[in-house]
């Protein structure tokens, strides 16, 4: 298997390039919230379904497109992933009921899969020397970051002098440009020959008999419960729950007036500070032990999540929360997929990170759903949200008993 011993390739420049897009797109979905819910008189738990849907489809293609592209090739797999993006997010644009969102909501989430981390990841650890891959899985982790960064204020600018219907449109066009990118992207060979001594059934039998395989899928729970409902209901809450921006203070004279911008800023926040929280992970995945530093993560967004719930919610705590959960945001991503390649190996990572991102998903169908139907019990999100504390511990906890070294490797003595 051919790995570069430089960690900037062309690449790895491209990957970075089709994730922010991606990730740009899927970031921003929780700005259109409370507009379709406007627009068509829909109760909150409508749209929210319908994103919802989108992550568990997500979910449901990562471990398939991760198949196909170790089946027929990577560039391939990225193709049909992006063609069904755009193809959701037309039909979307000309959707005007809640069952027609949802069920394109299918095709978004299986084009999210085939432009995302699953296919993507698994290219760049390939390529990636031993000493370069964590950084470079961190990296490319990082760009889903940076695509966050842009996704919701852009969105939020465009809604401003364009339909909703049109901005989707707009960033199926996006979607499709990937394609151009592609012919930069060479990918190394699948596997040399030693690398073919296991078939993906004997791989996957030996995983799913590993305990460890089984902690990683539960711990991975709620980062996706924890990342779907913000991303999807933090715009929302903050624009309905946050407490007035002063007049003539720091953040109106930058042109952040009302709650709703502050709201779809703070998406951006959180993006921008992973982009250091998962460069800093994939720093110190290379020197220090995986589990620890998931379980820390871990722990301290439950702490994090408990302290902003549990104080008033102003701009000032807003602001605060989106930095300090920002840092903690997708650093799980290049730790959770280095312990799957260093345990498991680089043959089928794909689709074995793909069936453990499956439990990351279905946390964020149960996120993003259980945030809606909650608040339109309640009229609020305070429930949902200290569901999503107490699963935070739990994954802090499973990570512990994880045995961190190669399957089959006897334990040192």
């Amino acid at each position: 298997m051919t790995q570069s011993a430089r960690l900037f390739t062309p690449l790895l420049i491209v990957s970075c390039l089709i994730i922010t897009v991606s990730f740009a797109i899927r970031a921003s979905f929780g700005v259109f919230q409370i507009p379709i819910a406007e627009e068509f008189g829909w109760l909150r738990t409508e749209f929210s379904l319908a994103i919802a849907i989108q992550n568990l489809a997500w979910g449901v293609g990562q471990p398939i497109f991760a198949a196909i592209a170790e089946k027929i090739g990577d560039r391939k797999a990225i193709v049909l992933g992006a063609l069904t993006y755009a193809a959701g997010m037309v039909l979307t644009a000309m959707s005007t009921t809640p069952i027609e969102h949802q069920l394109y909501a299918w095709l978004v989430g299986f084009g999210v899969a085939g432009t995302g981390f699953g296919v993507v990841l698994a290219v760049v650890g390939r390529a990636s020397s031993d000493d370069n891959r964590s950084m470079a899985l961190a990296i490319v982790t990082a760009a889903g970051s940076f695509g966050q960064v842009l996704g919701a204020p852009v969105a939020e600018w465009m809604l401003t002098f364009l339909t909703w219907q049109t901005t989707f449109v707009i960033f199926a066009a996006a979607v499709l440009a990937l394609i151009l990118t592609l012919p930069a992207m060479k990918a190394p060979p699948m596997a040399s020959k030693a690398d073919l001594e296991d078939s993906l059934g004997s791989i996957l039998g030996k995983a799913f008999r590993d305990p460890s395989y089984t902690l990683i899928f539960l711990g991975f729970f709620s980062c996706g419960y924890q990342l779907a409902f913000i991303t999807a209901h933090f715009p929302a809450f903050v624009t309905e729950m946050c407490g007035p921006i002063a007049p003539g203070g720091i953040l109106d004279t930058i042109g952040i007036s009302t709650t709703s911008a502050l709201g779809a800023v703070s998406i951006a926040i959180i993006g921008a500070a992973n982009i250091f929280g998962t460069l800093a992970a994939g720093w110190a995945g290379k020197y220090y032990s995986k589990k620890y530093l998931l379980a820390g993560i871990y722990t301290a967004r439950t702490i994090v999540a408990a302290l902003f719930i549990l104080f008033p919610i102003t701009p000032g705590t807003v602001i605060l929360f989106s930095v300090a959960m920002g840092t903690l945001w997708l650093a799980t991503i290049p730790l959770t997929s280095g312990l799957i390649a260093h345990i498991y190996g680089l043959r089928y990572m794909g689709t074995l990170y793909g069936i453990v991102f499956f439990s990351h998903q279905l946390g964020s169908f149960l996120g993003v759903w259980l945030g809606g139907r909650l608040y339109d019990l309640h009229g609020d999100y305070t429930v949902v949200w200290w569901v999503g504390v107490a699963i935070g511990a739990f994954s802090a906890i499973v990570h512990l008993p994880i045995r961190e070294r190669p399957l089959g490797q006897p334990s040192a003595a």
